[in-house]
């Protein structure tokens, strides 16, 4: 579970819950298909409902819920014991006296993502198991979610094994007490009630307006704490941010979209249609850099930096193409193509869906909140904006779930219904599988199980060979002059993180030399540099033994505005481009304290070859062609450009041949 904004967390899930409604009448050939389908999927509720629980909490003021029942809770985490089994349990430090753990046993934000599962799951099968679970978590949800008073619309984010809430959490978690403002739980709070409302407005009304009302609590909490806001710009080291992100996040905030544009396609209030418009517009505005520029058309998350980008929880894609479909405008597309047609390829061939860049990709981590995001965001788009070549590289980033992995192994267990907590960047993978883990594995293989050609092609797939982006260590040149490693407090800037924990600093005269990996193309050159809001600071000149590259200013930088600290970490595009072969780099100093985090080093063409699909592409400014070398058969390639848009397609038999790739664009070979 996410709980703040550089914490990541496996998460685990609880589901019992007995529902007052009547059971849904399916005629018997439907339910017969249902359940041959159901059979057949990926999707295994198993481990879901065993992290489930019903709780009666004791009665709170200002906090209620729809019926008398139990309430339907979900445990936080699982992990493995040394037998192959799993124990839940909750967050924090346990005290076994009381019965308590210093955060809680369950929490807002796993109820909310589970209850989406089970909705998802009951309009795919109409699998009444699933409704009620659904129903149940729901219920305690709302329970969560203050109902009077100061912070009504907000929700309190943990609770204890016999329902008592925990408003205030150790460690600390913001906002605290957690039902104090803007957060995480409540934009997904808003998400599941949303999708809730759409699925049970035609099962039983009067849950559904129950739903509805607390949907609306919600939505004016976010209208007098968020959207107040609405066309006020925040400034973040030069860069015009919107002021009207949930939690000053974009990935907070596309969570809550999902919900918005679900209830308002179900017939949702003026006001929610607003909020949606007014919320996409924010999202969209994240948006940053350019096919030779980091980060490369992506969306990114957080409003407080613009030198951070991360996996979890990035469904910002997604949100755009869901409000753009509810809103019937294709204007909030042209953002989330640029994140899954260009963003997402090279995200892929650089490594996979990792935790994050940043900006340098240092946090190797690859967790299933993170491949989810992509996943979702390469089919939702491709639905919203007709693109089915997403479809495609999605093929990429699902087959993360059964072995085409750093570990090379599979992340989902069908059998279980386990989704693993993650894998390390040295490939080790995580066994526990909590409630966040198994909840996005569980989406995934929703959309899979809905996609069955694109499921077979995934689950098919194995790990070949990566060709893409690469970090050069500061640290590891050859130093001379005024040059010198520094390693500061912390390697968190505030707002960005040194790759290595430290850098080098360079004055006037000072030179670092970097030996190189060999390289058979060309490459662009990215130094990370500390760009400063200081026209006097200087400028670092790069060459090679044949030539400059060009020069880079560090004193470039804006104003420090609302980021936690001046000045930013910033990959800078050199104008030159590293011939193939190339095995040394020079930078030389023209100004006082210039520092230096990494080198990045880009393909102009990336590659990812797989067992029997390769995934490849361009940073160039032209088209290129590229030489390809399968294991055997037949080839189907197909070019696509920047936006999705196919450019052209043919087969082959040719075991090595030539394709084309366009600039920022694309290209599938299967």
């Amino acid at each position: 579970m996410t709980v703040t904004r550089r914490t990541v967390l496996g998460g685990t899930l609880a589901v019992a819950a007995v529902s007052s409604v009547s059971s849904v009448s399916v005629p018997a050939s439907a339910a017969s298909a249902s359940a041959a389908s159901a059979a057949a999927a990926l999707t295994n509720l198993a481990h879901l409902d065993y992290l489930g629980a019903v709780v009666t909490p004791p009665a709170v003021a200002g906090h209620s819920t729809y019926g008398s029942e139990p309430l339907g809770v979900l445990w936080t985490y699982a992990d493995r014991r040394a037998d192959g089994s799993y124990a839940r349990i909750g967050g924090g430090t346990y005290d076994p006296a009381t019965d308590t753990y210093g955060q809680g046993a369950y929490n807002a934000d796993d109820l909310a993502r589970a209850a989406v599962v089970y909705l998802r799951h009951y309009s795919m099968h109409g699998d009444s198991h699933s409704r009620q679970a659904a129903y149940g978590l729901l219920r305690g949800l709302t329970f969560l979610q203050t109902a009077s008073g100061a912070n009504t619309g907000n929700v309190v984010l943990w609770m204890q094994p016999d329902g008592t809430l925990n408003p205030s959490a150790e460690p600390v978690e913001l906002p605290d007490p957690s039902d104090s403002g803007p957060s995480y739980w409540l934009a997904r709070t808003v998400w599941a009630l949303g999708e809730g409302y759409a699925v049970f407005r035609s099962l039983d009304a009067g849950f559904a307006a129950f739903l509805r009302t607390r949907l609306e609590l919600a939505i004016t909490a976010l209208e007098r704490q968020v959207l107040i806001r609405y066309g006020d710009w925040n400034v973040v080291d030069g860069r015009r941010v919107p002021a009207w992100l949930i939690a000053a996040g974009a990935d907070a905030t596309s969570e809550a979209i999902l919900g918005l544009a679900a209830y308002v396609g179900a017939g949702g209030s003026t006001g929610a249609r607003r909020a949606l418009n007014r919320f996409a517009e924010a999202v969209a505005a994240m948006a940053s850099g350019d096919t030779r520029t980091w980060p490369f058309r992506a969306l990114l998350p957080w409003g407080e930096s613009i030198s951070v980008w991360h996996a979890w929880g990035a469904q910002m894609p997604s949100a755009l193409a869901a409000a753009s479909a509810v809103l019937r405008t294709p204007r909030f597309l042209d953002a989330a193509l640029g994140d899954t047609a260009g963003f997402t390829p090279l995200l892929m061939t650089a490594g996979g869906p990792d935790n994050g860049w940043l900006p340098a990709p240092i946090d190797r981590t690859q967790i299933a909140y993170g491949v989810d995001a992509r996943l979702q965001a390469l089919l939702g788009v491709a639905a919203a904006a007709r693109r089915p070549g997403l479809r495609q590289v999605a093929a990429f980033v699902a087959a993360w779930y059964f072995g085409a992995n750093r570990a090379g192994e599979a992340m989902y267990d069908r059998l279980t219904g386990r989704t693993y907590d993650g894998i390390s960047g040295e490939g080790v993978v995580n066994r526990n599988s909590g409630a966040e883990s198994t909840i996005h594995g569980l989406l995934s293989m929703l959309a899979l199980d809905a996609e069955p050609s694109l499921a077979a092609l995934a689950s098919s797939l194995r790990p070949a060979s990566r060709s893409g982006l690469r970090m050069v260590e500061a640290e590891s040149a050859t130093l001379s002059g005024g040059a010198t490693v520094v390693t500061p407090p912390s390697p968190w800037t505030g707002e960005s993180q040194w790759s290595n924990n430290s850098y080098v600093a360079l004055t006037t005269g000072g030179t670092a030399t970097w030996t190189l990996p060999t390289f058979d193309q060309p490459q662009l050159v990215l130094p990370v540099i500390d760009v400063v809001d200081d026209r006097t600071a200087g400028s670092s000149k790069w060459s090679t033994a044949t030539g400059p590259l060009g020069t880079l200013d560090h004193g470039t930088g804006g104003p420090q505005g609302v980021s936690a600290a001046p000045g930013a970490l910033l990959p800078r595009t050199l104008p030159g481009v590293l011939p193939a072969g190339t095995t040394e780099l020079t930078a030389t100093a023209v100004g006082q304290s210039l520092r230096v985090d990494a080198v990045l080093l880009l393909p102009l063409i990336s590659k990812l070859q797989l067992t029997s699909a390769t995934l490849l592409t361009s940073v160039d400014s032209h088209p290129r062609s590229t030489t390809v070398t399968v294991a055997s058969g037949r080839s189907v390639v197909t070019a696509y450009d920047r936006l999705g848009v196919r450019k052209s397609r043919f087969t082959t038999t040719a075991r090595t041949f030539t394709v084309p790739v366009s600039p920022g664009g694309f290209t599938i070979i299967l």
